[in-house]
């Protein structure tokens, strides 16, 4: 949040000073913004500021609601979404807390894709479709409700409007045909009266700062995780509420499956009514040939924590409530074998056998589809398509499915008629892994394919941390990125160094035996060996801290998860985690282990082959590619951390660049008497370097 006053606080603030371009509240925010965002704020939100506050503070004014709280910037748990104003007060007559979320376009013009009814152009000139405003603010106060229980709390504490005060209703007219909500009102220019007796019948003329206090206490849930939405399946509503680009590419797809549902028994397809299509008789649905044509291939990009497998699983599951056969495939072996446990953990006594051969057909690899008949599958979603491979051939595909050449993007493009990929750029870690938005576009267009990509950009890690993710490519080099800056903190996401793997390994105990998930992992720089009979050998050695890798994929241990299980079984806290058993998932508290692998070196990482122990590499790779996997792994291992990331590298120097980047530290620390315990917030100096060197 970038600020919290009263009405009639921030109607002194309103009057502009002679000689101004901005308000003295829109200069307050950008001072805000700039210290608390770490960066200048757009036109877009200054314009916003300058403009669209005044209206709605000025209506507050004239319905004499001086004290109902305004806060302005109001971020989201767990993302980097915000909500552009939430008012706070009383009731009236109950005087129950309530607040009503209020998202500001200054559009004066706005168009419906006739593809997509909450797809707009709201006349920004840039070509791009936005997500309707009063879905927008639904989906806000849909998310705000599922993980603030404060809200939950009362009956109908909160409301949400869209406010387009610039805009006359004949100008905006079909943005109305969007059903309205409690959640989603729609005010222009023209409902400015209407918008006022909102207010009046939301808020007392009552001081309303202990309401915002009490919502800025609140405690959030926990963010639901990959596996937890998994779990969620049968939930109606799914496991987690889509925001922004996710429900927009999600509510895209699904209506191109009403053109194209195949009508064949109780197959009908998402949402379609047969009776309703045009030029149909009653009870004869239309040939859904008429609908858009050739195959249409779907691609979303996004950055780590950016929802990409929530939107996979919602997908999933919304079609499977309309009996659409949606089959999940990806590259990761962690991820395919922990869906499938998922499913079949929930088997009745006797139904075993054939969960788990449902679970098999319902979670797939992506080379299991080279003997597929062209469009065979209904619906394939590609989840970590990143992790896609130049061919499905390896060394146990049977000699008359063996095709060198042919890629397996091409495979599965052609098995699907409906396909869907959804990747992360910077995530590929093999040397033979080619998934990329631009390699998976040119395959499908060569096959004469219709292509939409959508790019992901909000987080769901990292505390909603976009400052984060992005100092992470830029530390590790990635992308058009910059040499590495010095971590700025902003609130949302811990980072720290630990002094030693000892430490490390002590901090993150403590967070998991305080019921919080939290796990090691390193890069692939030590030997990764079967187990000793039934125990883990200790390859992992850091000057005599020794501990194991997790159990490789084609072994067990007692005592210990299998590989595919290691992040989301409890008992994982015991082993280091690689790459490949950590990609995908995530943790509250992640912990990473630089390897000598990667180096810091005249004011930059560089790559260093000859540390790495992945068996990947062997083999006449160029160095551009191994460098490239080698940065992708850390920028992985990195950004599994949900509330924080604690980071110790190997190498002196390397290790020392990270103390001077990363302000945060490990030590003890004593609240309220109580025994000394280890947090993030320890002394700056680390205890060997408290003494002078002897000269």
């Amino acid at each position: 949040m970038l600020l919290q006053l009263s009405a009639a606080e921030l109607g002194l603030l309103i009057d502009a000073k002679p000689g101004s371009a901005h308000l003295p509240l829109t200069e307050r925010l950008m001072e805000a913004h700039s210290a608390i965002k770490g960066r200048v704020a757009d036109q877009g939100d200054v314009a916003s500021w300058n403009n669209s506050i005044p209206v709605v503070v000025g209506a507050l004014l004239d319905c004499g609601l001086h004290e109902v709280e305004v806060q302005v910037e109001v971020d989201l748990p767990h993302t980097n979404s915000a909500v552009d104003l939430v008012l706070c007060g009383r009731r009236p007559g109950t005087l129950e807390p309530s607040y009503l979320a209020v998202e500001l376009k200054q559009v004066r013009k706005a168009t419906v894709d006739p593809r997509c009814p909450i797809a707009v152009d709201l006349g920004f000139g840039d070509g791009k479709n936005k997500l309707h405003p009063v879905r927008q603010i639904q989906r806000y106060c849909e998310y705000m409700m599922r993980y603030l229980p404060h809200l939950r709390e009362g009956e109908d504490r909160l409301a949400g409007v869209a406010l387009l005060h610039n805009a006359r209703n004949a100008d905006v007219a079909a943005l109305f045909d969007l059903p309205e909500t409690d959640h989603g009102f729609l005010y222009t220019l023209d409902d400015l009266d209407r918008f006022r007796r909102v207010l009046t019948s939301r808020f007392a003329p009552l001081a309303g700062r202990g309401a915002a206090t009490a919502l800025d206490e609140a405690r959030s849930d926990p963010l639901l995780k990959v596996t937890d939405v998994a779990r969620q399946r049968s939930v109606t509503g799914g496991g987690l509420t889509l925001l922004d680009e996710q429900y927009l590419a999600f509510d895209r797809i699904t209506r191109h499956l009403e053109l194209t549902a195949p009508l064949a028994d109780f197959n009908v397809g998402l949402f379609y009514d047969p009776d309703a299509a045009p030029d149909a008789e009653p009870g004869i649905a239309k040939d859904p040939v008429s609908a858009p044509q050739g195959k249409r291939v779907y691609i979303l990009r996004g950055g780590p924590g950016s929802g990409k497998s929530a939107v996979a699983l919602e997908l999933q599951r919304a079609l499977g409530l309309k009996n659409r056969e949606a089959v999940l495939a990806s590259g990761s072996h962690a991820y395919t074998e922990t869906l499938r446990e998922i499913m079949v953990s929930g088997a009745r006594r006797g139904q075993l056998a054939s969960r788990r051969e449902a679970a098999g057909k319902m979670y797939r690899y992506f080379n299991s589809f080279n003997g597929s008949s062209p469009d065979s599958v209904d619906i394939l979603i590609c989840d970590e398509a990143h992790r896609m491979r130049r061919s499905s051939t390896y060394r146990w595909t049977r000699k008359e499915l063996r095709d060198d050449d042919r890629p397996q993007a091409s495979e599965l493009i052609s098995a699907a008629r409906v396909p869907i990929f959804l990747l992360d750029d910077h995530q590929s870690i093999r040397p033979d892994e080619v998934g990329t938005a631009d390699y998976l576009r040119k395959i499908a267009e060569d096959a004469g394919c219709q292509v939409e990509m959508s790019d992901l950009d909000g987080t769901f890690r990292a505390g909603g941390s976009k400052r984060y993710q992005s100092w992470v490519q830029q530390l590790l080099g990635l992308g058009t990125s910059s040499d590495p800056v010095p971590w700025r903190p902003d609130g949302k996401m811990t980072l720290t160094v630990a002094d030693s793997p000892e430490q490390m390994e002590q901090f993150i105990l403590e967070r998991h035996r305080a019921s919080s998930t939290a796990r090691i992992t390193a890069g692939f720089c030590w030997p990764w060996s079967n187990p000793d009979g039934e125990r883990l050998v200790d390859d992992v050695d850091i000057e005599g801290w020794r501990r194991p890798w997790n159990v490789k994929p084609e072994h067990s241990v007692p005592h210990a998860p299998r590989s595919d299980l290691w992040s989301t079984d409890r008992r994982g806290v015991g082993q280091i985690g690689c790459v490949y058993t950590a990609q995908t998932f995530e943790y509250d508290w992640n912990g990473v282990i630089i390897g000598p692998d990667l180096l810091f070196r005249n004011g930059k990482f560089t790559v260093n082959r000859a540390a790495s122990r992945d068996p990947a590499f062997r083999g006449s790779f160029d160095e551009q590619v191994i460098e490239r996997c080698v940065r992708n792994a850390y920028h992985v291992l990195l950004t599994r951390g949900v509330f924080g990331t604690v980071v110790y590298a190997v190498d002196p120097d390397t290790h020392n660049e990270l103390r001077r980047l990363i302000t945060g530290a490990i030590g003890m620390q004593h609240y309220d008497g109580a025994q000394p315990k280890l947090t993030a917030e320890g002394s700056q100096l680390p205890p060997e370097y408290r003494r002078r060197s002897s000269p």
